[in-house]
């Protein structure tokens, strides 16, 4: 493999400090979504945990090394679930933490994030502009700043998702992943192109959030104004150069969907498999309901990577979500 940021053996160091609740998910065969997929689907299942993602494989590793540091203190931004994660860690080791979240982030996500003991900062705008007063804040109160997808930790946390799934008996020859920052699609895709390069590496964005994957196809960083999707987990406009790098290494493919394909996606998961998803984590089914053709026949793993969503809006996304073929 060609010079990555990302390390096998750092993953594997990183899966013996995560605190084992993160570890070892669900993952199975689920046969009640095959008749309306066309295709065998293993499900990875990153909801069943404290925080309800996968994102605290990183920042257990992120907060282990924090606190070994000596430093008392951190500061994110998020959507939601990176600062839930990283309260939640931070808690575990005595961290003083703050989350800058956009104030239009879902109700259920920062409600966790107080309960979590957290200090919560509410900005106008989006992540990006989260971020930035993130970055002021880190800069002024001298304390560290951990950035999803820059910081290596939170991609090779994510990466310890990519050795449990090499190390199951299931024999998929793909997996859908969803790509927002990129922590989890470099992640696991190095994993399997490290120990599986069979397995096809498929990253999912929304059409309305595609600034990572734009990038990927251009090989260069592509920045956009705006986005517009309901999967605020995703919904990043200026992707980091050093993880398009990474991802240009392992991805065989980037491809955007539809809003209407992820409440599908969303209702398959919530009717078959009993699944209640935020939309970040229904894109790999929303990719397979776009491209049945491609996906005909064959057996496909895809990572559900958050459930945390208010239960008023699931509820009307998944009513008014279609039921057959899109």
């Amino acid at each position: 493999m060609q010079r990555t940021r990302l390390d096998t053996a750092r993953i594997r160091a990183a899966h013996r400090t995560i605190d084992p609740v993160f570890l070892d998910t669900p993952f199975y065969r689920c046969a009640a979504l095959e008749p309306s997929l066309g295709c065998s689907v293993s499900i990875k299942l990153e909801t069943a945990n404290p925080v309800r993602s996968f994102k605290a494989r990183g920042t257990e590793v992120v907060a282990s090394l924090l606190a070994d540091g000596g430093s008392r203190a951190a500061v994110c931004a998020s959507a939601g679930n990176l600062g839930q994660a990283l309260a939640w860690s931070g808690r575990r080791r005595g961290l003083d933490v703050t989350v800058v979240a956009p104030r239009v982030a879902p109700a259920a996500k920062l409600d966790r994030i107080r309960a979590l003991g957290a200090r919560l900062e509410l900005v106008d705008g989006d992540i990006e502009v989260a971020r930035e007063r993130a970055v002021t804040l880190a800069r002024s109160d001298d304390i560290r700043l951990v950035e999803d997808s820059l910081d290596i930790e939170t991609c090779e946390g994510a990466a310890t998702i990519g050795l449990e799934l090499v190390g199951a008996a299931s024999s998929f020859d793909a997996v859908l992943v969803a790509l927002g920052g990129g922590a989890l699609a470099t992640g696991v895709g190095h994993v399997m192109k490290s120990l599986a390069p069979h397995i096809e590496v498929i990253c999912v964005q929304p059409l309305g959030a595609p600034a990572m994957t734009q990038s990927w196809r251009q090989r260069r960083v592509v920045t956009t104004d705006s986005t517009d999707t309901i999967a605020d987990g995703v919904a990043g406009r200026h992707p980091i150069p050093a993880v398009l790098d990474d991802l240009l290494l392992v991805a065989d493919d980037a491809v955007l969907v539809r809003e209407a394909s992820i409440t599908a996606g969303m209702r398959l998961l919530f009717d078959h498999a009993g699944l209640v998803t935020e939309p970040s984590a229904a894109l790999g089914i929303a990719a397979i309901l776009e491209d049945r053709e491609r996906f005909a026949g064959r057996h496909v793993a895809t990572i559900v990577c958050g459930s945390n969503v208010d239960p008023g809006t699931f509820h009307r996304w998944v009513t008014d979500a279609p039921s057959q073929r899109l």
